[in-house]
């Protein structure tokens, strides 16, 4: 069986040193850090985790409380947490909010009362922000992902706004003057910020905005569906139109089969999140990609960071997202 001394002969460091990164006891270099983790898999070293935890004072436990059955999205970075949270020497404990605020609160409840050591959270529209005051009430080590929220907690989310004015203005590029926008729930900040995005981006190119052509609340795909069915069949149909998240995407492409469009020839499209089949429909889809692996990296390293020191000035990490050019807008052979 692997030693921690078999680890730090491979790494090329001290057993102390070993030590710290597994037990996050004091700061190791990013790139020690990294060397010591390879280490241990080539190695095959298992941690005692009951023997750490007990040292600690901890369970070395972390949940994750996010609406993960309702958005394929939320799930990829649940997976990028939980891959970080392994190479950590942490457990995961996930709990579907169903985006809603009762139900989150009870899971958030519930994760603490299994004496998770931080709790990751992609927080719902709540009014009373009651997950958001529990945890500050008792103290416990959080991360809020996606959805920026609260000043007062490290957060990481996709920076929202600038993408937006690059992708419309794209479309713009093309010559379309009349383009629709499907976003997400108004109460969310993420379709707050792209909406705003949207509309500066008709600004920033002279182009008058249109009420008709925005449609908000689109909380799942059937929704999406008929608000893209109104938008195409209205008096004055757009020329091109932009999906604001991966749910709409689907909704919007249902509603232009349904009306017997073409993409992009009688309607250009171009949409927020990608997919690992946005590039297998016919025509490839244009969309701004998030890196929900990077997200989901930085949400457990910063709860890791949190729970050792409880005490550091929170952080709100923007991640930029990639703009990736294929058919649907209009650009041709890419």
């Amino acid at each position: 069986m692997a030693t921690i001394s078999d680890v730090a002969r491979r790494a090329g460091v001290a057993t102390s040193t070993v030590s710290h990164v597994l037990n996050g006891t004091r700061y190791v270099s990013p790139e020690t850090t990294a060397a010591v983790q390879q280490a241990v898999k080539a190695v095959g070293y298992t941690p005692n985790v009951l023997a750490r935890a007990l040292a600690r004072s901890s369970s070395n436990m972390v949940g994750i409380a996010m609406s993960t059955t309702a958005n394929r999205y939320f799930g990829d970075i649940v997976n990028a947490i939980e891959e970080q949270c392994a190479n950590l020497g942490m457990m995961v404990l996930l709990a579907n909010t169903r985006d809603d605020p009762t139900q989150e609160l009870k899971v958030v409840q519930a994760l603490h009362q299994r004496r998770v050591d931080g709790i990751i959270l992609a927080p719902c529209h709540d009014a009373d922000r009651r997950s958001l005051a529990y945890l500050q009430e008792n103290a416990i080590p959080s991360v809020l992902v996606d959805r920026l929220v609260a000043a007062g907690f490290d957060q990481v989310g996709v920076e929202n706004r600038n993408a937006v004015v690059e992708l419309v203005s794209h479309l713009i590029e093309h010559g379309h003057k009349r383009i629709g926008m499907l976003a997400g729930p108004a109460s969310f900040t993420t379709a707050n910020e792209r909406i705003q995005g949207y509309k500066t981006a008709l600004a920033n190119h002279g182009l008058t905005f249109d009420a008709a052509l925005l449609s908000t609340d689109n909380t799942d795909i059937n929704r999406a569906r008929l608000s893209a069915e109104r938008m195409l069949t209205g008096r004055e149909r757009p020329t091109a139109i932009v999906g604001g998240n991966n749910l709409t995407t689907i909704g919007i492409m249902h509603a232009v089969h349904d009306a017997g469009l073409r993409v992009p020839d009688d309607i250009a499209f171009a949409g927020f999140d990608d997919f690992d089949w946005a590039d297998c429909f016919m025509p490839r889809l244009t969309v701004m990609a998030q890196d929900c692996d990077e997200i989901g990296r930085r949400a457990a390293l910063m709860l890791e960071q949190r729970i050792r020191t409880p005490g550091r000035h929170p952080r709100t990490l923007h991640i930029e997202p990639t703009l990736i050019v294929r058919n649907s807008c209009g650009c041709k052979n890419r």
